[in-house]
């Protein structure tokens, strides 16, 4: 399932040393939080980026960073670069590791759950209450996908499954499109999802993300394995755009074939 914005989340994860504990007297703790916060909401962010959003100096930013990798929650990484690359070395990003994410991600399930088992009682139950999640996970799906639909929807169809990926990546999914085996299509796969315990407990969410990648891609897509049923990742299959296909034109020859088999056995006229 799609991680919530940064505008959206409000839940706070335990990270070790005591990186995100809300409760946490010391500022320190408090702003190197934010840092890691900032690196979950945007993606792999440079100490540069960091700074501007957080309006920070570097050099704080820098500490703080020095402090994440020494717990092992943030790893530096070689920047990716689109295009022509210019003179000098890249610069170098910072993400969040597995066990960075899932500090964040435990809170935040949480959260997701408690919500939707509300909503499922304040509808009633039973089939109403399903309903009314059913409904709650499409919206909430859609709105978070919106952030990237047009960069999506801007790319040649043989390319969104690519572009998806690398959307979803930058949110903290891990994901990848790479080509079906023996098939006409791709997989788009997502190797980390935050709400995993949330979605087992409602398949409406895997479900709502199923449609919307659906309408976002253009193609119908399947969904073969998900983290919420215990597979190791979340696979979805993206057929290629079906093309209409014309019905092959019968040879002359064959025409005349076809029509003298029509008449044998009948009487001249």
């Amino acid at each position: 399932m799609k991680n919530t914005g940064p505008a959206e989340r409000q839940a706070t994860g335990p990270v070790a040393g005591g990186v995100g504990a809300a409760s946490a007297p010391d500022e320190q703790h408090g702003t190197r939080n934010r840092v890691a916060r900032s690196i979950l909401d945007h993606g792999p962010s440079t100490a540069a980026e960091l700074a501007e959003r957080l309006e920070l100096t570097q050099a704080a930013v820098r500490r703080h960073l020095d402090a994440l990798v020494a717990d092992r929650m943030v790893e530096p990484r070689a920047q990716r670069v689109y295009g022509a690359r210019g003179r000098g070395r890249p610069a170098k990003v910072f993400a969040l590791t597995e066990s960075g994410r899932d500090a964040f991600d435990q809170a935040y399930d949480e959260l997701a759950t408690d919500a939707m088992r509300w909503i499922a009682r304040a509808a009633g139950g039973g089939d109403p209450g399903q309903a009314a999640v059913a409904a709650f996970a499409r919206a909430w799906v859609e709105s978070q996908v919106e952030r990237y639909r047009e960069r999506v929807e801007r790319a040649a169809p043989h390319e969104r499954a690519q572009v998806l990926a690398e959307a979803l990546s930058e949110d903290g999914y891990a994901a990848t499109a790479r080509s079906a085996p023996a098939s006409a299509g791709e997989q788009l796969c997502q190797h980390h999802c935050p709400v995993a315990h949330a979605a087992e407990q409602f398949p409406q969410l895997c479900e709502a993300e199923t449609e919307i990648f659906s309408h976002l891609l253009g193609t119908h897509v399947q969904r073969l394995a998900t983290i919420a049923h215990g597979d190791g990742v979340c696979t979805t299959y993206v057929p290629h755009a079906a093309r209409p296909v014309e019905p092959p034109h019968e040879p002359e020859q064959q025409q005349h074939a076809t029509a003298s088999e029509s008449t044998a056995g009948r009487n001249p006229v």
